[in-house]
């Protein structure tokens, strides 16, 4: 008992003079710190830069239409025959391909896949034909909507009861994939078939339209309908508007996203990029590509594809770098900038040869006027360089027509109209269609 107590005691001795140096260690620590940091502040504060306040992490994912058509909506697919319209950027948010989940779902009957342009797992070139094929991870049949056929014939039909549309479009009006969406749809209309088209961000946000709308007589796969370069709406909407303003009359549903908004870009959503298509590897790529897509078509000009950045540069072997980055600059675009750049494309125009040009970067996405950029950096080439005719291959401009949707803004171009007066002329059209457009936005 005394041994008992005697233990005790020596314990209690033992923590109180832990508890008395713990206390006097932290006294000490605590004097050092304040004595430092009275010191030293003056010190710090004369060399630190200004630094911007970070804005607070409201970041939201996104939940695409695929998660939200399971999740939420699971009796619309169960138990039915169903066709799937994707390809490789035809994920969910923890990037699980959109076939192998319907396809591994036990109460999910995939029947047949349909392949737009690039192919089911996108590693086709732009333009090359892919013809039909058996999908390698399920063993399904893929028929291909880029190759003999565009719009699905009944024999392709035959099987689904429902067809399923699950593309991440880009958001201009020359990319393909939502004119594969509408020849599904009519194809849908005509044999009685739903459609349900699983709803994806637009990349270049949902707020800005721009460009001029497509003519008659410039109709082709790269342009089928009357709608600006840039209409600003998500596919699940364009296919609303495409369904009643052109007649297709498909029995058509749209199944939303959630937390997504109109002022969101790719980076906005909390979610990763999957290429569409090989010369659009990241989330900002449909950004440039609406500044120089059109450009590029002429084949006089390197807008970066064949090199490392597609779509983000402005080259050719005779431009001065400097005179054109100096001269870009000077128009003082919104969020905008161009430097210097000089590099070798691998292959496409220029291809082994050393160009000089300019790197677009992009200050501020959510305020450049992009389509109208581009123009921009058409007329400075042609004002700088007139002795180098960009449009001289004569075959290649009834393409560059066809991207524009008409033929006039290429003569304006070629007549040195100023572009904020070629802008004007679009003005009109683009107010109408602005107004259609309102019916049928669902965010």
């Amino acid at each position: 008992m005394v041994q008992w107590t005697k233990t005790g005691s020596l314990s209690k001795f033992k923590m109180k003079s832990s508890l008395y140096y713990l206390k006097y260690n932290a006294v000490i620590l605590l004097m050092i710190g304040l004595s430092l940091t009275f010191c030293a502040a003056p010190q710090i504060k004369d060399i630190q830069p200004d630094i911007i306040p970070q804005k607070a992490d409201t970041v939201k994912t996104v939940m695409l239409g695929n998660e939200n058509l399971i999740l939420n909506y699971p009796d619309i697919i169960i138990r039915k025959n169903i066709g799937l319209l994707t390809n490789a950027a035809g994920v969910n948010s923890r990037l699980e391909s959109s076939i192998d989940v319907f396809f591994n779902h036990p109460e999910i009957k995939l029947m047949a896949l349909f392949s737009p342009e690039h192919g089911i797992r996108g590693a086709a070139y732009a333009g090359d034909l892919v013809n039909d094929d058996m999908d390698v991870r399920t063993g399904l049949r893929v028929y291909s909507l880029y190759g003999k056929n565009k719009k699905p014939p009944i024999e392709m039909l035959a099987d689904p009861d429902i067809i399923l549309i699950d593309l991440q479009d880009t958001g201009v009006r020359s990319y393909t994939y939502i004119y594969s969406m509408a020849e599904v749809m009519k194809a849908a209309a005509q044999y009685g078939k739903k459609v349900f088209v699983l709803d994806r961000p637009n990349p270049l946000g949902g707020r800005q339209v721009e460009g001029n709308i497509l003519e008659s007589g410039f109709e082709s796969f790269i342009g089928m309908y009357p709608i600006p370069y840039r209409y600003g709406m998500t596919i699940g909407e364009l296919a609303r508007l495409f369904n009643t303003e052109f007649e297709i009359n498909c029995d058509l549903t749209v199944i939303p996203m959630k937390h997504w908004q109109r002022d969101m870009l790719w980076d906005d959503t909390g979610l990763h990029w999957v290429p569409t298509s090989p010369h659009i590897p990241n989330g900002l790529s449909p950004l440039y590509s609406c500044i120089t897509g059109p450009l590029g078509e002429l084949q006089t000009i390197s807008n970066g594809v064949g090199y490392t950045s597609p779509f983000e540069l402005i080259g050719a072997p005779w431009i001065d770098a400097y005179e054109l980055a100096d001269a870009l600059n000077s128009l003082n675009l919104t969020g905008v900038c161009f430097r210097p750049v000089f590099y070798k494309p691998y292959y496409a125009a220029f291809n082994g040869q050393n160009c000089q040009g300019v790197q677009i970067h992009l200050i501020d996405p959510k305020e450049c006027n992009l389509f109208v950029t581009g123009l921009h950096i058409i007329q400075t080439l042609i004002k700088l360089y007139p002795e180098q005719n960009i449009f001289v291959n004569k075959d290649r401009l009834e393409m560059f027509n066809y991207v524009m949707g008409c033929d006039w803004i290429l003569l304006d171009l070629q007549n040195n109209i100023p572009v904020n007066a070629i802008q004007n002329k679009w003005q009109d059209n683009l107010q109408k269609f602005n107004s259609i457009r309102e019916q049928y936005l669902i965010y």
